[in-house]
């Protein structure tokens, strides 16, 4: 594997990161993982915008253009032979003293790794209610950090089980999201999914389902829900960049829909039929009038 760092394309047994960068010394810093479709970034507009909000609450100054990102994405694609596959974009706060500092960091370290599509082990998973709750958020939001101890802690949990996809619940007892991914549920043709207020991370996908909900003239509600209303539900799902939507057959002893539910099906349909250089969510305009197919500028 070749890597981007710093402007660089180098082999990835030979990139360094000082031990001083503030990623690793505090966890300073954010990351995007994004489709890549025919070597273009799905929906990077919504990623960059994210990252670049989430990098100024912590204060990282990162001068990158769009097109700049485009440019350092299409090279590691290049350098690595991929069409199809994804990229983690890395931007940690970069080497600095012993200690956390008040003021901006201005020499950020950005990374890009990229890997080839490979057909997933699984077309559907269990769900696990885990004992891990998820904690709080470190600030005003969830941010997609380099903080990842509350998510690593809940994957020991699985003991290794690729099968099975772990819910969290707030400290509350609400369910919030799972481990790497946003949850949706369906009840009577009315979905429901956790608000951000809980805590959750507010996922690309996560957007993209809601839009399309809409467009479908599909009732999407956000709120903070109990294990009963979830367990209650026809067909549950759940969303990230990668897996997109995943049905979930069941959780503890309930059985859920699964890949026949009719919800979670035209959701698929309606990924699958995105323009592969979609940009942005804001681009979407609808669907047609049999709704299964998006109209996109």
């Amino acid at each position: 594997m070749r890597i981007y760092h710093n402007g660089q394309i180098v082999p990835l047994e030979k990139a360094a990161v000082s031990v001083m960068d503030h990623g690793y010394m505090y966890g300073v810093g954010l990351f995007e993982t994004m489709k890549i479709n025919n070597q273009y970034p799905f929906l990077y507009e919504d990623h960059l915008l994210r990252l670049r909000l989430g990098l100024e609450s912590v204060k990282i100054k990162w001068d990158y253009t769009d097109e700049q990102v485009l440019q350092a994405i299409e090279r590691t694609l290049i350098a690595n032979n991929i069409e199809n596959g994804s990229i983690r974009l890395n931007v940690s706060a970069g080497e600095d003293v012993w200690g956390m500092p008040s003021y901006p960091y201005e020499n950020p370290t950005t990374l890009i790794f990229a890997r080839q599509a490979t057909m997933a082990p699984y077309s559907t998973k269990a769900g696990v209610i885990l004992s891990t709750r998820r904690n709080t958020p470190e600030g005003h939001v969830r941010l997609k950090s380099h903080h990842y101890l509350n998510n690593l802690i809940a994957y020991q949990e699985l003991q290794g089980r690729k099968d099975v996809e772990g819910i969290f619940l707030t400290k509350e007892g609400y369910i919030a999201e799972g481990i790497l991914t946003n949850i949706f549920w369906v009840k009577d043709q009315r979905v429901f999914t956790p608000h951000v207020d809980t805590g959750i991370l507010d996922g690309i996908t996560r957007r993209l389902i809601i839009q399309l909900l809409h467009y479908c003239n599909i009732k999407v509600e956000e709120g903070f829900y109990s294990i009963d209303m979830l367990m209650d539900s026809d067909e549950v799902f759940v969303t990230n960049s990668g897996q997109e939507v995943l049905p979930i057959t069941e959780i503890e002893d309930k059985s859920f829909f699964g890949t026949q539910g009719e919800v979670t099906k035209k959701l698929q349909t309606l990924i699958s039929l995105c323009p592969s250089k979609l940009a942005s969510t804001k681009h979407i305009k609808g669907v047609n009038e049999r709704g299964d197919c998006i109209i996109a500028k």
